[in-house]
């Protein structure tokens, strides 16, 4: 359960990486820290990590933590992380580079309202920046 979105992560780091090959500098490291959110809990053995530029921007343009009901994030997320794991098992149809491995995301689990929220948007986010549509998504 620790690895909760790391894998996420990765994939869209994975992705990012093979846009460009440019040297890294010093603004681009701030960047790259300014675009990674973490948040874990060690008590209930989950991290999820965001690394994607320009997601710490757009989820200010979002709606406010307290819009949506932690039970509407939660029945969004199970919808979003089935239709991923099931882009991820089907390699021949959907890019590996968007879709490299599969999220753990028990819906048994209570994660709280942060860490739904943050996967929410990043679903969203995700659909917009790469011209993916997920069922119940924004179109």
């Amino acid at each position: 359960m620790k690895n909760l979105l790391l894998t996420l992560a990765l994939s869209a780091a994975i992705y990012g990486c093979g846009t460009g090959n440019s040297a890294v500098n010093s603004s681009s490291s701030e960047t790259i820290k300014n675009d990674t959110i973490r948040i874990a809990n060690d008590s209930l053995e989950y991290e999820i990590m965001i690394i994607e530029s320009g997601f710490d921007s757009w989820l200010v343009s979002q709606k406010p933590r307290g819009f949506y009901g932690q039970s509407l994030l939660e029945s969004k997320n199970r919808s979003f992380v089935s239709e991923y794991n099931s882009r991820v098992l089907n390699p021949s149809r959907f890019s590996s580079n968007l879709y490299g491995e599969q999220i753990n995301y028990d819906p048994t689990v209570d994660y709280g309202y942060e860490v739904n929220y943050l996967l929410y948007n990043y679903f969203i986010y995700f659909q917009e920046k790469y011209n993916q549509k997920f069922i119940g998504g924004r179109n």
